[in-house]
């Protein structure tokens, strides 16, 4: 008689929050591990930014503030801004690289949690994000930039920033999920935050601008978070700005998170 070996079972995808969490922790680290092997990803999150504060700085401070240290005071807030919502892109990219190269199917066969994969990169990416704040408000500092609010004021700055580019993430993960290759999700990013960050007050005042423009610049989201890192950094007013941009962040979030995850499970 010739016995006969039952297949076996396919490892089971019901794991407990704890497990899952541990493996999204894994994944993370697998995320940050990487720029070791390719270094010009954190330097894109380093020297650009840093760039953009010296020359506009340097160039436009005087002729817009009338001397390059009061337009610092006005202008890094707004380039965090700026920086955070490029760097959300590369959460997009990631994705998209990891999905045309057959990683996350890899990934998938393993027996993990589903969300991990995709919480893991966003998770990577956040921490990036606070790398690239930190790295900024160093540099701003150096060239005599002051924080007048305090460690309160500074610790709630870089909390705002961390939420609200979580949540302007999943726009990223959305573009990541249904563009081809991770070029053209490099173009959707810079045609969508180009116009966005320079229709706002993060480099020059409302104010001076068009009363046509006004209008928008005033309910932009950039220019709401913009000023709300001011009020939190260097001082004015706090509450409103940072609850109006706590709901554009939350309304973001409610739109985008379903459409990109029905996408990504649609994909994979």
């Amino acid at each position: 008689m010739t016995a006969t070996t039952a297949p076996a079972a396919a490892p089971s995808r019901v794991v407990s929050p704890g497990v899952g969490l541990q493996h999204t922790l894994t994944l993370a680290w697998r995320s940050l591990v990487q720029i070791k092997h390719n270094p010009m990803e954190l330097l894109d999150l380093s020297i650009q930014p840093i760039m953009f504060v010296l020359l506009f700085t340097y160039v436009f401070g005087g002729a817009i503030s009338g001397s390059p240290g009061e337009y610092l005071t006005f202008m890094l807030p707004g380039i965090i801004v700026q920086n955070a919502l490029f760097a959300t892109m590369t959460t997009g990219f990631g994705l998209n690289n990891d999905l045309t190269k057959g990683v996350f199917d890899r990934l998938r066969s393993l027996p993990i949690a589903r969300w991990s994969p995709l919480a893991g990169r966003i998770l990577a990416d956040t921490v990036k994000q606070a790398w690239s704040v930190f790295l900024l408000l160093a540099v701003g500092m150096i060239l005599g930039f002051r924080v007048d609010n305090g460690v309160l004021g500074l610790i709630g700055a870089f909390a705002l920033v961390l939420v609200f580019s979580l949540a302007a993430s999943w726009i990223s993960v959305l573009v990541g999920v249904v563009a081809s290759e991770p070029e053209k999700v490099q173009i959707f990013g810079f045609t969508l935050i180009f116009p966005l960050t320079f229709t706002s007050n993060i480099f020059v005042p409302t104010a001076t601008m068009p009363g046509w423009l006004q209008a928008w610049v005033k309910v932009n989201p950039v220019t709401i978070l913009a000023d709300a890192l001011r009020g939190l950094l260097t001082g004015g007013p706090i509450a409103w700005p940072v609850a109006q941009s706590l709901l554009w962040g939350a309304a973001i979030a409610a739109v985008f998170a379903p459409l990109a995850v029905a996408a990504l499970k649609r994909r994979v």
